[in-house]
C-alpha cells in the first residue's frame, strides 16, 4: 500500500510555520503567564463566551440506546474489533455516539492552516452550516454537533526564547473563537502542537477554558518532537502514557466541576504516531477519538484509515477532509459525506475539515 502522500502530510503541517511571519517568535512564552478566559477580552465588540461554571446534574445516558448506537456505528464490522469491548459507559451529557461532531479546523492568524482562519468569520460559519446539513442528509439517524477546532499552540520554525519551537496563541484569540462558536451553537476544541515542549507543560495552561462545558481538547502527535528534531522535519509521536496523562487531567476537571464528558481528539496517520495504543485507558468522563488526519486521494485515505484507525481500536474514530490537499492528485476529488459513510468501518463520529 502506497502511503507516500499521507506520510508526508507533514508538508501541510509546514503551513503551521507560516505563523512565524504573523507572530513574533520572541513572544512565544509571554502568554503563559496571563489568565485565560478574561471576560474583558472582546471580539468585534462582543464579550467572549466565558460561561460561568456551575455544577450541574446531567441525566444519565440511556445505556440500551448507547449500545445500539455503538453497534450501528460499527457499520457491519466483521473483525470483532468494533464496537470496542469493555469500554465504560460515559457520564450523562455525553456527545458521542448520540451525535456526530463536524468541525472546522485552523488558526485566526493564518489563512494557510485551515478553513477556520481562511475565510471571514461570517462566511466561514455559513460554510460550516452547509457541511452540517450535508452530514445530516447523508446520515439522518445521527444528529450533527458543529464545532470549531482551534490550534491554540502552534509548532513554528523559530525556537523562541525558550527554544521550544512553539507559539502559544494569545488568550484573546481563544476568546474570539468562543464568540464565533456561540453564534454557530458550536462546541470548541483547543488543539496543541507541543514541538520541543511537552503535553504536561502545555495542557494545564488551558484549564480555565476546559472548565467550560463547551470546550474540548485535541493533541497532535505529528508535532510532538521527542527526539529533539525541529517540527516539520519529520513526523513526531505520542505514547499511550501521554494520552493517559491528558485523559486523566480532563477526567479530573470533569469530576471537580460537574461537567459532561470531554472529547479528546488524537490525530493520527502513521503507526508510530501513537505507540502502545492497547495501554490507552478509558474513563467515563472522557471520550477518546482517534482521528485519521492524513491527506491524499480517496484510496490512499481509505488504506490509512483501515491500517491505523480500524485495526488499532481505542474508542471512537474521526476522519479529516482537506478542501485543497485532498484534490491535488487524481481523481482530484474530496470525499463527500455519503462516500465517507459508505467506505469506512466503523463510521467516523468526528469529522474535521481543514
Amino acid at each position: 500500500m502506497k502511503f507516500k502522500s499521507v506520510l508526508f502530510s507533514a508538508l501541510f503541517g509546514l503551513s503551521s510555520l507560516v505563523l512565524l511571519q504573523a507572530c513574533n517568535s520572541n513572544n512565544g512564552s509571554k502568554q503563559a503567564g496571563k489568565k485565560a478566559g478574561d471576560t474583558t477580552a472582546k471580539a468585534k465588540g462582543e464579550e467572549a463566551d466565558t460561561l460561568s461554571v456551575v455544577k450541574s446534574t446531567y441525566p444519565p445516558i440511556d445505556k440500551a440506546l448507547y449500545d445500539s448506537l455503538l453497534k450501528f456505528n460499527a457499520h457491519n464490522d466483521t473483525s470483532g474489533r468494533w464496537p470496542v469491548k469493555n469500554q465504560p459507559y460515559p457520564l450523562g451529557g455525553a456527545i458521542l455516539p448520540f451525535k456526530r461532531v463536524v468541525s472546522y479546523y485552523g488558526n485566526l492568524y493564518s489563512k494557510k492552516m485551515g478553513i477556520l482562519g481562511e475565510l471571514p468569520p461570517k462566511e466561514m460559519l455559513a460554510k460550516l452550516k452547509g457541511e452540517v446539513k450535508a452530514w445530516e442528509k447523508a446520515d439522518p439517524k445521527t444528529p450533527v454537533q458543529p464545532a470549531l477546532h482551534y490550534i491554540a499552540v502552534v509548532a513554528q520554525g523559530d525556537g523562541g526564547k525558550d527554544g521550544k519551537y512553539r507559539y502559544r496563541m494569545p488568550f484573546k484569540q481563544i476568546d474570539s473563537v468562543l464568540v464565533l462558536a456561540k453564534k454557530a451553537h458550536a462546541i470548541v476544541f483547543l488543539d496543541v502542537q507541543v514541538a520541543l515542549s511537552n503535553i504536561q507543560a502545555e495542557l494545564p495552561l488551558f484549564e480555565p477554558y476546559l472548565k467550560m462545558p463547551q470546550v474540548h481538547f485535541g493533541m497532535d502527535p505529528e508535532f510532538s518532537m521527542k527526539d529533539g528534531s525541529k517540527p516539520g522535519k519529520k513526523i513526531g509521536t505520542y505514547d499511550a502514557a501521554d494520552i493517559n496523562y491528558v485523559s486523566n487531567y480532563l477526567a479530573n476537571i470533569v469530576k471537580k466541576n460537574g461537567l459532561p464528558p470531554k472529547i479528546l481528539v488524537v490525530h493520527r496517520f502513521t503507526r508510530k504516531m501513537v505507540t502502545n495504543y492497547k495501554n490507552i485507558k478509558l474513563h467515563p468522563e472522557v471520550q477518546v477519538v482517534m482521528d485519521m488526519d492524513g491527506w491524499g486521494e480517496p484510496d490512499l485515505k481509505t488504506g490509512t484509515y483501515r491500517y491505523f484507525i480500524n485495526q488499532e481500536p481505542v474508542q471512537f474514530t474521526g476522519f479529516k477532509l482537506f478542501y485543497k490537499n485532498d484534490i491535488k492528485k487524481a481523481p482530484h476529488h474530496m470525499l463527500t459525506p455519503a462516500e465517507v459513510l459508505s467506505r469506512y468501518s466503523p463510521y467516523p463520529l468526528y469529522i474535521q475539515y481543514q
